[in-house]
């Protein structure tokens, strides 16, 4: 799946309307630069095409006080909604040793209703199960990797990699059956994003606007 298209969608819904350089400095204020694909190039790309195909409208609002072109401001349209919750639903579930995806479905899971948030986390652990028994059926953990040269090391880790995303999924699980975060339907949610021109304390060394986000 496109993490980035998430990441972006996501990104823009939380501020209602948003140009290029917010989306770019919340990312990299939630440190998505470091575990993604989220680069300056990439977000930008993706608020243009989204754009085309709809997902996103874009306004043009005033031009800048330093005489520039017009700057462009994105709003996510119903079918970029619609997206937006198929893509966040689809990387709660789906067991993927690629760490952003999770990652950022848990930037946004509150957007869910608490119940739904569980049952999509519930399936997710039936995907590890059924990915685990699958290594499994061709590799014994208790025999080690030795059974099967220095090849059984990739099973050793695959195994072990999905103990652990069983544990630490089991762990969130409680956690939300425990009340903990505020998720759809239940109040104002935590949203970690910059106030416009809010100071950025983990911004990447190229600050300078993009051209192709026309601030």
């Amino acid at each position: 799946m496109s993490v980035i298209r998430l990441l972006v969608l996501g990104a823009v819904r939380q501020h209602g309307r948003a140009h290029g350089y917010q989306v770019r400095n919340d990312l990299e204020y939630w440190g998505a630069h470091e575990w993604s694909n989220a680069k300056p190039g990439s977000i930008y790309h993706a608020l243009k095409q989204m754009a085309k195909q709809g997902l996103l409208h874009a306004h043009e609002v005033a031009p800048s006080t330093a005489g520039g072109p017009p700057r462009t401001e994105y709003e996510v349209t119903e079918q970029g909604t619609e997206e937006y919750f198929r893509l966040l639903r689809e990387a709660l579930t789906s067991y993927d040793q690629k760490p952003d995806v999770l990652s950022a479905a848990l930037g946004f899971m509150v957007d869910l209703e608490r119940a739904e948030a569980l049952a999509l986390l519930e399936q997710r652990m039936r995907s590890i199960e059924t990915w685990r028994k699958a290594v499994t059926e061709y590799y014994t953990p208790e025999d080690g990797p030795g059974q099967l040269g220095h090849i059984g090391e990739i099973m050793d880790f695959w195994v072990h990699s999905a103990n652990t995303g069983a544990e630490w999924t089991r762990g969130l699980i409680e956690r939300i059956r425990g009340g903990a975060y505020t998720f759809a339907g239940e109040g104002e949610p935590f949203v970690g994003v910059l106030a416009d021109g809010e100071e950025n304390p983990f911004a990447t060394e190229d600050r300078e606007p993009h051209p192709g986000d026309t601030r």
